[in-house]
């Protein structure tokens, strides 16, 4: 199995996010906290791949595509930029 790698890179900009959020909340967590709020989102986001490409028969990494095209397909539905 090869993780796709959308879901690779997302690991870095994940916590790159959470230094973003410490820093406008003042606030320092330890590095077992981030490793935790870290592996419950990437477990989740794995979970999400794994069950569309499977659902698809698609490999892992179309199931990522397929996630994200459906996210930018509903996002611009709610803003009604879509016809």
């Amino acid at each position: 199995m090869v993780v796709p790698d959308i879901l690779s890179n997302a690991g870095g900009v994940v916590v790159s996010y959470f230094e973003w959020v410490q820093n406008i909340q003042s606030v320092n967590w330890t590095e077992e906290t981030v490793n935790e709020k870290l592996k419950d989102i990437m477990d989740s986001a794995f979970e999400a791949v794994w069950n569309i490409a499977e659902s698809n028969n698609a490999t892992l990494r179309t199931g990522a595509y397929l996630i994200a095209v459906k996210r930018v397909v509903d996002a611009k539905k709610a803003r009604a930029i879509w016809p």
